[in-house]
This record gives structure tokens, sequence and C-alpha cells, in this order.
């Protein structure tokens, strides 16, 4: 039987998995995935607005507020009026909201961790370095179009 045959199935159900486990550890912090990758777009963006950050986290707008809406209300980030339109507003972690960042992505390395044990050194780079060319060659098979850079958790 070809191995590759059941490539696309095993890398969903790769994803899946990791996505429920790190899920689990963040349900400790009282966060989901998409609060994550705001947070983690929002950490390297700061003073963007709404809808940048709905684009930068592939999350449609109006999902976004509600996730943002949330996360003022917990006091993870802050809107501030943006200087150049009265009607737009810029986002930015507040002191409860940065270091909660910090052990997001503890909590990302403990799961990659676990997903990598009993893998040596040798094959992750392997791995890596075949998943990035992967990557490289889903690009270019939808035209060149760079995909964004979905901050990894």
């Amino acid at each position: 039987m070809d191995q590759l045959r059941d490539f696309g199935f095993l890398l969903k159900d790769l994803t899946r998995l990791y996505v429920l486990r790190f899920e689990q550890r963040a349900s400790a912090i009282s966060l989901t995935l998409t609060q994550c990758r705001a947070l983690a777009q929002l950490e390297k963006n700061e003073g963007t607005s709404q809808a940048r950050l709905a684009e930068l986290t592939d999350v449609d707008p109006m999902t976004m507020v509600r996730i943002l809406d949330h996360m003022e209300t917990d006091n993870l980030i802050e809107r501030r009026p943006d200087p150049e339109d009265r009607r737009a507003r810029r986002l930015y972690l507040t002191d409860k909201g940065k270091p909660l960042v910090g052990e997001m992505w503890r909590l990302a390395e403990l799961t990659r961790a676990e997903m990598f044990s009993n893998i040596s050194k040798e094959d992750r780079q392997v791995f890596l370095r075949v998943l990035r060319q992967l990557h490289v060659n889903a690009s270019a098979l939808l035209g060149g179009q760079p995909v964004p850079d979905r901050t990894r958790c």
C-alpha cells in the first residue's frame, strides 16, 4: 500500500490532535486557541486595527469583535482611539495580558515537546525541513501568493 495515500488525512488528524492538546493546556489559563492566535499576533503588531488583526488571524471580522470584547472585559487588551481615524480603534496588550502571552508560549512549547517526544533531534530537523518545503510547494501552487504567517501555538 502507498504510504503517501493517507498523507492528507494524517496531517489533518495530527493538526486536530495537536490543537486539542494545546486547548486543554490553554483552558487552564482561560484562553481559547483563537484568543491565543489573536494575542500572539497582537504581541507582534501592537497598535494594529481590529480589521487587520482579523486578517492576520484569518478570523471573520465580526467574530474578532466578539473575541476582543471578551478579552477587553478580562482586561487582557485595550482599545485606544486611532489618532488618524476617529472611527477606528487601535489594539494594545495590557499589563495583565502581556505575561499571559508568555504563559501561552510556554504552554505551546510544552505541547510541542509532547508531540515530539521519542523523536530524535535529527528526525525533527528533517521533518521540519520537509514540512517547510511542503509549505513552499503548496504556496507556489496557489499562484505564488504568500501564505499569511499564522503565528504558531
